[in-house]
C-alpha cells in the first residue's frame, strides 16, 4: 500500500437520480470532519498517492481537500506533504 494513500471511511448522500455525494469523512484517527460543500467532481488520477476514480473536491473545514472515490469501491485521500 502506498504511505501516501489514506483510505477514509466516509458517509454519502445519495439523491433520487442517482448521484452520490459525499457529507463526512473519518480520518485515520477517529476524527470525524463534515464536508461543507462539493466543488466539482470528475473521474481524475491521483499523481501523488496512486489510483483513479472519482475525484470530489470538497471544502472541509474552508479549506479545499481531494476526496477519490475509487472502482473497488473505497474512498481515500492524499496524505499531506506528500
Amino acid at each position: 500500500m502506498d504511505k501516501n494513500k489514506v483510505y477514509v471511511v466516509v458517509t454519502a448522500r445519495f439523491t433520487v437520480d442517482g448521484r452520490m455525494y459525499p457529507i463526512s469523512l473519518t480520518w485515520e484517527d477517529g476524527r470525524t470532519f463534515e464536508i461543507d460543500k462539493v466543488l466539482r467532481c470528475e473521474r481524475c488520477a491521483s499523481r501523488k498517492a496512486g489510483g483513479a476514480g472519482i475525484l470530489y473536491t470538497c471544502m472541509i473545514r474552508g479549506r479545499e481537500s481531494r476526496l477519490f472515490y475509487e472502482e473497488n469501491y473505497r474512498w481515500f485521500m492524499e496524505r499531506k506533504g506528500a
